[in-house]
């Protein structure tokens, strides 16, 4: 029943609603079935979720954080320094599951940029980035780029801003059957839109030629199949998304 209701709710609008009643979400699926590795929590399933059709055990009770989400915490955490030394960080659109937690670590001299979102630190166009050329350590940008039409001028303020030797995170929805990048900016209404990018604000379908993109602006890419990496029982455990990339990106 507590399905049927959540799946009568837009999609937008379920991470927001999740927020208000999260403390009756913990407790309704709590178990020990699935772990989010962010906070360590544990429930007998995770929430639906997805546009259109819509993936089981996806939205954690606790974090809302969602598959990507988990895997790269996972990866800053296994793989990184980020949670010990001293980074400027710049975080585009900032997720909430890593907002508030970002923000506590006092090795991070953290900065949140966004054009429309309230809760950001600075109001910042990502064609026009307000910041000086070399100041981060570390750029975050994550389902962000599949928004934008100029994808190319952003890549390239988000490599501008980037400092030598710096690294970047730029999740997209990724369909890694296509060879080449579908895009048809013709394509205007939000039912449209939706129809073929995925989603109604979607401008594209990035395919494998995604990290050749950014590549064509200088970034040094690793294509990280982090999953790889990770046994099959946390896979599931942490319901991460098997042979998901994630796409690391330096400065030179």
């Amino acid at each position: 029943m507590f399905k049927l209701i959540l799946n009568t709710i837009p999609r937008p609008y379920l991470i927001k609603l999740s927020y208000v009643i999260r403390p009756f979400l913990i407790l309704f699926y709590k178990g020990n079935k699935f772990t989010d590795p962010i906070d360590n929590k544990s429930f007998r399933k995770l929430l639906p979720y997805g546009y259109g059709k819509q993936r089981e055990n996806a939205l954690s009770p606790s974090t809302l954080s969602l598959e990507r989400h988990r895997l790269m915490w996972l990866y800053l955490k296994n793989e990184t320094d980020f949670f010990t030394a001293k980074k400027k960080v710049l975080h585009m659109a900032p997720e909430q599951c890593f907002l508030n937690r970002f923000k506590k670590l006092k090795n991070l001299d953290y900065t949140t940029a966004d054009l429309f979102a309230p809760h950001v630190d600075v109001k910042a166009d990502i064609l026009d980035l307000p910041f000086k050329e070399n100041s981060f350590d570390i750029v975050f940008c994550n389902h962000v780029l599949e928004h934008i039409i100029d994808d190319k001028k952003a890549m390239q303020e988000l490599y501008r801003v980037l400092k030598p030797n710096g690294f970047s995170i730029f999740q997209i929805p990724q369909d890694l059957s296509l060879e080449k990048t579908y895009e048809d900016f013709s394509i205007t209404s939000e039912e449209e839109r939706a129809k073929h990018f995925g989603q109604y604000d979607h401008v594209r379908v990035y395919g494998k030629d995604y990290f050749n993109k950014l590549r064509a602006v200088g970034f040094k890419v690793e294509e990280v199949d982090y999953s790889k990496t990770i046994s099959s029982e946390l896979v599931t455990k942490y319901c991460l998304t098997k042979g998901e990339i994630l796409p690391v990106c330096f400065k030179n």
